[in-house]
């Protein structure tokens, strides 16, 4: 019987600093309809995928709840399996917490809330997409950089739009707009990256007028305004004058902020410490991660670094290296996760990385061939199987194993139970894995045969054999949350719903109390002072201040 945890434990870690990672072992969908904080979603049935890079280091404190599924034994089980022993249960789950803490909606909550504070102390400039229209038709100069990933960005876009990630932003600003006469609008599908990214320019200290698209993409549909589609034009990386300029500025407000930069020693020295969970992120565009990075550095874009920040750190109280080869990007990514409550370190894109630099090595669970798994040959001479289909459901709908049911992995033997037939059961899932990772349990489960397609549906794709999409549903597909600002064909209750409760955000933070957010404002008239407001529980502009003094623009804490 695993050891348990309460809420008001849990949050202390929080507030503390203290390292702990919270997992929330529903699916998707559930998860995106409550949750607290800090939470991540790591579905019982892909734990093994799933958690090794966002905890990595074995002897952290790992918390797991649900909401009264039963998952929660079953997680314990596979999380210790792979070598974590550190392992607790939340007392009363998700409705225990609700007693103590808030719950939020939706997914990202940490990074999107944050934009909602940077925006109601900072009034970061925006206007509406009506406004934008209109400061379009009368300025044929001005320059939108979308925010987004250039996927987003592709599907669907402002006209006029170019793709610059926000990661990219205070990197490639010069390049985008040399003239400091030049009108910056800078949009994403919502609100945080708008907001986010329009400030970082304003940091940044570029002398051109910077507004973000209000409500972006999501509140010109809503207006009723017509999107371009497919469009491909991005940015380009800048030159070495450009470069060098935004390398200036962003030192600049680097130094305000507070943001360490350490040289390879240093970084050798953190990575040493095996009591304290290290990430090391490259926050490059992925094209040039791609082309060559430095080894043990996992790619984290900045921009959706800052905005997505649970998908790639999962441990709340870790530390953070981030490194780049130009001086711009990690220094304004750091900078945000410093104001995220991150202890955050930027690696100087001159130094050498030691080559002996100790990095964590994660569990890695490998699939064991055994009895349990057939090949795609040995399939297609089973007369009587039945393929029960283990992959996220917008990949089984987009195609799947002609005949294949959809089952939910936290679900599965209550699924396959009420499945017809008495035949074997053959699960299946993109490359395999997920259906690897579940067939003890389903043996265990049903009184059936049950194997796993080995490669998965990848390897049945590559046997050179077709799909269908007529889909067959043993559970709701509740497994991936619908994102109304991502894709096109979105209700407009939906959208509308999302802004609202993004407007609230503020206000769940001043209640919740854990956050250990703060905003860095701007610099002073006395160059070693920095105004930091370390206020996190209250959205007043007018609150009072906490003053740092600098010493070389280095915080001193």
């Amino acid at each position: 019987m695993a050891k348990s945890i309460t809420a008001q434990e849990l949050r202390r870690h929080w507030i503390n600093r203290q390292e702990i990672a919270l997992l929330d072992v529903r699916e998707e969908g559930p998860y995106s309809e409550a949750h607290p904080l800090f939470a991540l979603s790591v579905p019982v049935s892909e734990i093994e995928v799933l958690l090794p890079s966002l905890v990595p280091r074995l002897a952290t404190p790992v918390v797991v709840y649900d909401n009264g599924e039963g998952y929660v034994d079953r997680a314990v089980t596979r999380i210790v399996a792979l070598g974590y022993h550190d392992v607790a249960v939340l007392e009363g789950g998700l409705s225990g917490y609700t007693r103590v803490g808030e719950v939020y909606r939706d997914v990202n909550v940490p990074s999107k809330a944050f934009g909602e504070l940077v925006e109601s102390i900072r009034h970061t400039p925006s206007l509406s997409a009506r406004e934008v229209k209109t400061f379009l038709d009368g300025e044929e100069n001005a320059v939108v950089l979308d925010a987004r990933r250039f996927e987003e960005y592709s599907t669907m876009s402002i006209p006029r739009g170019r793709s610059c990630p926000g990661g990219e932003l205070a990197y490639r600003i010069f390049e985008a707009a040399p003239s400091p006469d030049t009108p910056v609008i800078v949009n994403c599908a919502g609100r945080t990256r708008s907001i986010v990214g329009t400030q970082s320019l304003i940091n940044l200290g570029v002398p051109n007028k910077v507004m973000a698209l209000r409500n972006g993409t999501i509140g010109w549909t809503l207006e009723g305004l017509e999107l371009d589609h497919h469009k491909t034009e991005s940015v380009p990386l800048p030159s070495t004058e450009t470069s060098r300029k935004a390398r200036k500025y962003a030192d600049a407000w680097a130094q305000h902020v507070g943001v360490l930069i350490i040289d390879g020693q240093k970084l050798s020295q953190l990575a040493s410490e095996e009591r304290r969970t290290l990430y090391l992120l490259d926050v490059r565009d992925p094209s040039e991660y791609a082309a060559g990075h430095t080894k043990g550095f996992t790619n984290a874009p900045g921009g959706q670094l800052v905005q997505a920040t649970d998908e790639w750190v999962g441990v709340r109280g870790a530390r953070i290296v981030l490194s780049d080869t130009d001086g711009v990007r990690a220094r304004m990514t750091g900078s945000w996760l410093l104001q995220l409550g991150w202890e955050v370190y930027v690696l100087d894109e001159q130094c050498n990385v030691p080559e002996n630099l100790r990095t964590i090595e994660p569990p890695i669970w490998h699939a064991k061939p055994d009895a349990t798994a057939i090949t795609v040959d040995e399939l297609r001479a089973l007369s009587d199987a039945s393929v029960v289909d283990l992959a996220r459901s917008p990949f089984y709908r987009r195609g799947h194993i002609p005949g294949a049911f959809f089952a939910s992995g936290p679900e599965l033997i209550q699924d396959l139970r009420v499945l017809e037939g008495i035949g074997p059961i053959v699960l299946t899932s993109s490359d395999g894995i997920v259906a690897a990772l579940n067939v003890n349990d389903a043996r265990k489960g049903i009184s059936r045969e049950v194997f796993y397609l080995s490669g998965g549906t990848d390897a049945w794709i590559s046997a050179g054999h077709a799909l269908e999409t007529e889909t067959r549903w043993l559970s709701r597909p509740i497994d991936v949350y619908k994102r109304p600002y991502e894709g096109t064909g979105n209700a407009r209750e939906a959208m509308q719903g999302y802004l609202d409760w993004e407007y609230g955000l503020v206000g769940q933070l001043a209640n919740d109390g854990v956050s250990n957010f703060h905003v860095v404002r701007e610099r002073t008239v006395d160059e070693n002072v920095v105004v930091v407001d370390v206020d996190d529980d209250d959205d007043d502009d007018d609150d009072v201040d906490d003053v740092f003094t600098c010493e070389h623009h280095q915080i001193s804490r």
